[in-house]
């Protein structure tokens, strides 16, 4: 057997896991997406393209002639792209210092300080949300200490909001944030800062020329790191949002459940898939560009 022969050998189980593992399932929800709901759910094995002319438009009950955008449908997409964003720029505000606090410390404290931040991955993310849930709920914690202080005579209404979703997910993401901002961090020659400041630099333009630039690919890592499952988050909005808020992971799975609409539910799955593509591909092309431009 030749070189190349050993290789496609050792490369063999990781493809075959490949195949069957990611491509098959995706291929499967693709397939329903192009056929017809069956009566109590599943699908019928008829071709249809139903499905997604359904996720963007809805036809009248009495005249199915009559077509008009689904605005549900695009209220919770433009909802989830949204609360994903804004969950981003607050991890990436939230977790630049973080991430500085911790470079900056001395080499055998640093272990200390990444181990606090990781611990959260060592709880459940149901028992998170629930103590997040907790925190703002109406005779929870921060209402019952504003009432208690006099801040306020009656319980602030945050559970079941879009803040209380975009707290819950700001919190449970946060970590992803943080630590490849530490790892381009931990690389970065401070002796640059130095020389900033030697230059009579003000620290706020040592920062925006010289600190941030270094860091960037570590900002565009944690960024999408923390879109990606924010946008197809499903349990987060679930408890935090109750059935007021509601995400596209939340209403995909409404369709495989209660709606018992297959095809419908694998199309929306196929467009998140998409949406999630659209943002690596984003990624990839700011990447290339810093590259080059590194290069020249």
């Amino acid at each position: 057997m030749g070189k190349h022969g050993w290789k496609w050998l050792l490369s063999a189980p990781a493809l075959f896991v490949l195949v069957l593992a990611a491509s098959g399932p995706l291929t499967i929800v693709l397939v329903y997406s192009f056929l017809s709901p069956g009566t109590l759910g599943g699908v019928s094995w008829e071709f249809s393209t139903e499905a997604w002319f359904r996720v963007f438009f809805s036809r009248d009950i009495f005249d199915p002639e009559v077509v008009t955008w689904n605005t549900a449908h695009l209220t919770i997409f433009w909802r989830s792209i949204w609360l994903s964003l804004q969950t981003t720029f607050i991890c990436a505000v939230l977790g630049f210092p973080t991430a500085w606090f911790v470079a900056t410390r001395s080499p055998h404290n640093r272990a200390f300080w990444l181990f606090l931040i990781t611990i959260p991955f060592w709880t459940n993310l149901l028992i998170r949300t629930f103590a997040i849930q907790e925190l703002i709920r109406n005779s929870g914690t921060i209402n019952s200490l504003l009432m208690w202080m006099g801040a306020i005579e009656e319980p602030i209404q945050m559970l079941y909001t879009d803040f209380a979703v975009l707290v819950g997910m700001a919190y449970v993401f946060l970590p992803l944030m943080v630590l490849p901002l530490y790892a381009a961090m931990d690389k970065l020659d401070f002796r640059l800062v130095e020389a900033g400041y030697d230059l009579y630099a003000s620290r706020w333009r040592v920062l925006r020329h010289v600190i941030l630039p270094l860091v960037k690919p570590g900002f565009i890592a944690g960024s999408i790191l923390v879109f990606i499952p924010a946008i197809g988050a499903y349990v987060t909005p679930r408890i935090l949002g109750g059935g007021r808020t509601m995400m596209m992971g939340n209403l995909i799975g409404l369709q495989f459940g209660q709606g018992q609409n297959w095809p419908l539910g694998a199309a929306m799955s196929m467009l998140l898939l998409i949406i999630v593509v659209g943002a690596l591909m984003m990624y990839l092309r700011v990447v290339n560009q810093g590259g080059g431009e590194r290069r020249g």
